[in-house]
């Protein structure tokens, strides 16, 4: 009894059978006896679950007996400029990468390996995006993520797709995939609406030698953003060094005096420098405007100075204008009641009811002719 062998294959399993170190027979589920007295025969259970044949010689074994492992495994192998895509009952199990063979089982599971062919195209399959980062919720991602290269391209934004540092495309906002083998791949975002820009604590002297501090707000938008890329380096510190530049040129050849003034032509000025590069750049520079302009203690001093003596000028000015308008008003009436006695009489009445407003009781003696003729006298 002791020369026979018992074997038992579960129903999860397949057993390779060796006899003197040379596979025989693949063993399905179920329970073997054989008559082993010198231990010539070796048992190499295999479990199904497993989607990759343990066995490390599986390949040279394949070559050897390959009618008997043909219905029970497939050779997965990858040429330099393709990928596969393995499939078990449909389901996406595993990516292998260009150069790379795996030996899987074909039961109890139906196998599928897709290859696809690098040299056609850099965009991860819809069906495959979908499989990998929908529906598993990104569980497969993070073991995909050494072999794809995803970005998100957010509303507004537009994406620029770099194969190896060279710009390939523009992506639209959505979700994308590349296959990332073998191929350094990065997207780069820039935003397309409209931005604020804040050229700050610029340290400018005027032409008559005045050390300003200034700041300064422009608005500005990406309208081509290949050119963008193609022509500056940094687009948005270019456009920040143009305005600062802009901003210096204007103001250095303006006096203190006028640059206050007229602050808008200022911002004309600095607009009509930059908006041309701008364009050529691939930006628009909607607006540009001169927000503070901030002067040294002694200089605020003297210029409120300057502004209270001006404004204590234009007081006195004003007051002795309506002394002068009084006194000529007086002139023109004192002359038309010397010409006309009934307008004086109408004066001296007016008068007289302004003064008996003030007094409780007045006595009039000579009835109505004391009264125009006594109670209010002028004498010439």
């Amino acid at each position: 009894m002791f020369a026979y062998k018992r074997i038992v294959v579960a129903q999860h399993e397949r057993g390779f059978l060796f006899r003197d170190s040379q596979l025989i027979k693949v063993l399905e589920p179920g329970v073997y006896r054989h008559f082993d007295p010198f231990g010539h025969v070796r048992i190499e259970l295999h479990d199904l679950g497993q989607a990759v044949c343990a066995n490390k010689n599986t390949e040279i074994l394949m070559k050897g007996a390959g009618d008997l492992l043909s219905p029970y495994l497939e050779l997965a192998d990858m040429a330099d400029n393709q990928i596969g895509l393995v499939y078990r009952d449909d389901k996406f199990i595993e990516l292998l990468a260009p150069g790379e063979r795996r030996v899987y089982w074909k039961l109890p599971y139906t196998l599928r390996v897709e290859r696809i062919d690098l040299r056609n195209g850099l965009v991860v399959p819809k069906d495959l995006v979908d499989a990998v980062f929908r529906t598993r919720g990104g569980v497969v991602a993070r073991e995909l993520q050494p072999n794809i290269q995803t970005a998100e391209v957010m509303d507004h934004y537009v994406g620029l797709l770099l194969i190896d540092g060279e710009l390939r495309q523009t992506l639209k906002p959505g979700f994308h995939a590349f296959w990332a083998l073998k191929r350094h791949v990065s997207v780069e975002q820039l935003d397309t609406r409209i931005q604020a820009m804040e050229v700050q604590g610029q340290e400018i002297l005027s032409r008559d030698k005045v050390s300003l501090r200034l700041n300064l707000g422009a608005q500005y938008q990406i309208l081509d953003p290949v050119k963008a890329r193609n022509r500056l380096q940094q687009p948005l510190d270019w456009i920040y060094r143009e305005l600062q530049f802009a901003l210096r040129q204007a103001v250095g050849s303006r006096e203190l005096d006028k640059l206050l003034e007229d602050k808008e032509r200022v911002d004309r000025e600095v607009f009509d420098k930059v908006a041309g590069k701008a364009a050529e750049n691939g930006f628009e520079l909607c607006s540009v405007g001169l927000k503070d302009v901030i002067l040294p203690g002694e200089m605020k001093e003297i210029l409120n100075q300057v502004v209270q003596a001006e404004k204590a000028a234009q007081a006195n000015v004003i007051k002795r204008r309506e002394e002068t308008a009084a006194t000529r008003s007086l002139l023109n009436t004192a002359k038309l009641m010397d010409e006309n006695p009934t307008l004086l009489r109408l004066k001296e009445l007016e008068t007289l009811e302004k003064v008996t407003d003030k007094v409780d009781r007045l006595t009039v003696f000579g009835g109505l002719d004391g009264v125009l003729n006594d109670t209010v006298k002028i004498s010439v």
